[in-house]
């Protein structure tokens, strides 16, 4: 028994003659005539009297159709609960975002999103891309914005906007007065990692071409957990940085930070979301406040080079057993 067959033998009460009720179901006659016989032998009962003119309901049949249409009507409801919940704009939340991007683009966000969806309520998580791919699969988060291609199947990617990254240079540096700047062989052992970040230190190992090794694994002795920290660093000429261009949007020392040439390297920002996430009106909405919150030259179009983290030897043998 399928929803389909219930609508042919409602149509056929309603309208009490085959070929009508074919029409009205946009179905020919007989496809219609051995959906209702399947159904008839399914149940082992007949619904319609066919030797009568016009068409009749058995009084078993009778019973059946009332039955069949309070059933279509549950479905109708069904449909138009998903319908509603989908556009559904209020309530709250739970939205994760990766350390290298909340304190930047977060403040920003929650401005445009607040005009956007003023009745929703966000709450916001920072933490690192491995316990936000956790989260959103155990359901204790609703969203993620991170960076992607993640390389899990059971999650949705909703890409947003490319991210380039700059190098952040102190005031000694050869390429401190060059517009920009082009990768050093003597930056290399000096780049700095961030703690426990694999997945944006796999970025910027892929960008210097550098594989796992002694000096980069020292980096971590310095126990680092955010940009903040890294651009004190290299302001104290303690290493070499490469960040992402929101961290340094209200910097004061602007001819410090050179951008590569093209084609930039740059990461791709999603939204994430479990496979069964339904809410596409929200992330619709997230998107355009996120997009139109941006600044200009992220909005521009530009040759780039998409840095992944997911397939990195690094990030793999640095995530085993987290997940």
């Amino acid at each position: 028994m399928t929803i389909q067959q219930l609508k042919y033998i409602v149509a056929l009460d309603e309208e009490r003659h085959f070929a009508r009720a074919a029409e009205v179901c946009n179905v020919t006659q007989p496809g219609l005539t051995i959906q209702l016989k399947n159904l008839e032998e399914e149940i082992g009962i007949k619904i319609f009297d066919r030797t009568k003119v016009p068409l009749t309901p058995t009084k078993l049949g009778t019973q059946i159709i009332a039955r069949a249409k309070k059933i279509l009507r549950e479905v109708n409801e069904i449909r138009d609960f998903v319908i509603n919940e989908k556009n559904d704009l209020e309530g709250e939340v739970k939205l994760g975002v990766i350390s290298t991007l909340s304190p930047y683009l977060v403040p920003l966000f929650i401005k445009s999103m607040k005009e956007a969806a003023p009745k929703m309520h966000f709450v916001i998580h920072e933490a690192s891309t491995g316990q936000l791919m956790h989260d959103i699969e155990t359901g204790a988060l609703d969203v993620a914005l991170m960076a992607t291609p993640t390389g899990n199947p059971n999650l949705k990617e909703h890409h947003v906007f490319n991210e380039p990254f700059v190098a952040y240079l102190n005031e000694n540096h050869p390429f401190a007065g060059k517009d920009f700047y082009e990768l050093q062989a003597s930056d290399k052992p000096e780049l700095l990692l961030l703690q426990n970040e694999y997945c944006y230190n796999a970025q910027l190992l892929d960008i210097c071409d550098i594989k796992e090794d002694r000096k980069i694994s020292e980096q971590f002795s310095y126990d680092i957990s955010s940009i903040e920290t890294l651009k004190n660093l290299v302001r104290a000429q303690l290493g070499f940085a490469i960040l992402p261009e929101l961290s340094i949007l209200n910097e004061r020392e602007k001819h410090l930070f050179k951008p590569f040439k093209e084609p930039k390297p740059i990461r791709e920002i999603s939204l994430v979301v479990s496979d069964t996430f339904s809410k596409k009106l929200l992330l619709e909405k997230m998107s355009r406040a996120i997009w139109e919150c941006l600044p200009d030259t992220l909005r521009k179009d530009f040759n780039y080079r998409k840095i992944q983290w997911n397939d990195s030897p690094y990030f793999i043998n640095a995530i085993k057993g987290f997940m």
